[in-house]
């Protein structure tokens, strides 16, 4: 596996990621983000705490990523395309659904 398995997984992870850090931090903020997915002990999700290391891995350059950095991309990946077959009908817009792609740092309404 070539750098760590991040060459293996990079072009899926930079289509499956549509937000920017900037945007996943700010949203990540907000009442609804932390409104979804089935939190924790420590009360906070799993897309929450997701969406803080895609923060972090979108911050990262390529060279400094590692195997663990690779297997939450390669996670972040088959989320995302799971969650998107499962789209509900109708306006997805105010919708958990859409919410907790957008902590894993996939906005469906820009595709």
């Amino acid at each position: 596996m070539s750098a760590h398995g991040i060459d293996e997984v990079w072009q899926d992870w930079n289509d499956a990621v549509n937000m920017t850090a900037k945007e996943l931090e700010k949203w990540l903020g907000t009442p609804e983000s932390r409104s979804v997915g089935d939190k924790s002990s420590g009360g906070e999700s799993t897309g929450h705490e997701s969406g803080r290391r895609i923060v972090r891995l979108l911050r990262a350059k390529k060279g400094d990523l590692d195997e663990a950095d690779a297997a939450h991309m390669r996670k972040v990946v088959s989320y995302v395309h799971r969650h998107l077959a499962q789209r509900p009908d109708g306006d997805v817009s105010q919708t958990p659904w859409r919410y907790s792609l957008m902590n894993w740092g996939h906005d469906p309404l820009r595709d």
